[in-house]
């Protein structure tokens, strides 16, 4: 990239700006001191190595941190905007979410909503976006849009697993664990509003439609009978409903809810449910409803994020 002045892999033909600097991550000179807004644009499993680089970099004391991911940092599940809020604070991190496809939003631009703890970041980071040609609305709701991205990958995903059995089966897999996800985001204080606005069916629409959605892709592999750890090397891209689904039924069991699909998927996934049987569960499938009496992964997400806030 640094000679080319393009993503010759991802993005051909598109030149960088001159002014654009390129630098490998672990550069002496990278600067991160002299930054007002860094946006962290990686996989959700490279989070925790982003992070310890930026703490050893160091990042100005007045510097936003701005999460991309649309996933769940491994092993445990944790949101992204959580793991950064834990090193700097929640008023200095947003998360972005909302469809943005790569050559799109260069030719066209997109829409897309930041939000944050702090109205002034967020109001700040939306500026910047608007600045370059792009929609950006700004959000206090970081949970319902990080989870809105994480739900519309795995409904993506599902939909793809689901499609050669019909649309109206994909149709079904897809709603269902999209309303399993929104059930955790209300009982961690997201709203349903973030869902049904760009971050979540705006993001699902335009994935289910893009001929290169690498989740619905990756959906239509696993019903080829193709191994999910195959799958990453077939597209040529990380996936990251691949990782975040297993995380995100697990969360959703935790905090006393019902996740029949999400769980399901999970175990197309790793591999220990078939195809038919999966078919099958979509195909007699009901809402689930939330259990009363559990909660304690909505309890730990309160104490850690009142915890950072003091």
């Amino acid at each position: 990239m640094v000679s080319a002045r393009e993503n010759e892999r991802y993005l051909p033909g598109v030149r960088l700006p001159e002014r654009l600097k390129i630098r490998a991550l672990g550069g002496r000179d990278d600067q991160f001191h002299r930054a007002d807004l860094v946006f962290i644009a990686v996989p959700s499993s490279g989070i925790d190595a982003a992070l310890a680089e930026l703490t050893r970099q160091g990042v100005a004391g007045h510097a936003g941190l701005v999460s991309l991911t649309k996933g769940l940092v491994p092993p445990d599940g944790t949101p992204p905007t959580l793991a950064l809020e834990r090193a700097f604070g929640p008023q200095r991190v947003a998360c972005v979410g909302g469809p943005a496809h790569a050559r799109e939003m260069v030719e066209g631009g997109a829409g897309l909503i930041c939000a944050s703890h702090s109205p002034e970041l967020a109001e700040r980071v939306a500026r910047v976006l608007r600045a370059g040609r792009v929609v950006c609305e700004a959000s206090a709701d970081p949970v319902g849009v990080e989870l809105a991205g994480c739900a519309k990958n795995a409904a993506a995903l599902a939909a793809g697993a689901t499609e050669s059995q019909g649309l109206n089966a994909a149709g079904m897999a897809a709603a269902d664990i999209f309303g399993e996800v929104l059930a955790l985001a209300e009982l961690n204080g997201g709203s349903a509003r973030t869902f049904l606005g760009r971050a979540g069916t705006g993001d699902l629409v335009a994935t289910a439609l893009a001929p290169s959605s690498r989740n619905r892709s990756a959906g239509e592999l696993l019903a080829a009978g193709v191994p999910a750890s195959e799958i990453p090397e077939r597209l040529g891209q990380a996936v990251e409903a691949l990782e975040t689904v297993p995380l995100l039924a697990t969360a959703i069991e935790r905090a006393g809810l019902s996740a029949p699909m999400t769980s399901a998927l999970a175990r197309l996934i790793e591999g220990s449910l078939p195809l038919d049987e999966w078919v099958a569960l979509v195909r007699v499938s009901q809402p689930a409803t939330r259990r009363r009496g559990g909660g304690r992964m909505a309890a730990w997400w309160r104490r850690m994020r009142a915890r950072l806030a003091g």
